[in-house]
C-alpha cells in the first residue's frame, strides 16, 4: 500500500484482490458493501483470476471498504492478498457499478 494523500476531500483507491474471488459472488457482495458504506467506484473480474476495484470516499469510508474487501464479503470467497493503491487520478463515479 502506498501513502494516503493528505489535504484531499476524498480518498481514491484501486484494489486488486487475489484468492478464490471469481465465481463465488465476490463482485456482487463487494457492490453491496460499497453501497452500504457509501463509496462510489467499480468492481470487475480480471483475466488473471483476480478482482479489480476502484473506490472513492472519505478516509473513514475507504478504511471500511478496504476492511470489508479484505475479509471477503462473499461467504464462499477466500482472500489471499489485497493490493491497495491510493491514486488521486481515478475518475469520479456517480455510483458503484459491477462489470464483467
Amino acid at each position: 500500500m502506498n501513502e494516503r494523500q493528505t489535504g484531499v476531500d476524498k480518498d481514491k483507491i484501486s484494489l486488486k484482490v487475489f484468492g478464490r474471488v471469481q465465481g463465488v459472488g465476490f463482485r456482487f457482495t463487494t457492490k453491496q458493501a460499497a453501497d452500504e458504506i457509501g463509496v462510489t467506484g467499480i468492481v470487475r473480474n480480471e483475466p488473471d483470476g483476480s478482482v479489480y476495484s476502484e473506490a472513492i470516499g472519505t478516509s473513514e469510508q475507504i478504511d471500511k471498504f478496504i476492511d470489508a474487501v479484505s475479509k471477503g464479503p462473499s461467504p464462499s470467497a477466500k482472500v489471499d492478498k489485497v493490493v491497495v493503491k491510493f491514486d488521486q487520478n481515478i475518475e469520479e463515479k456517480s455510483n458503484f457499478s459491477q462489470s464483467n
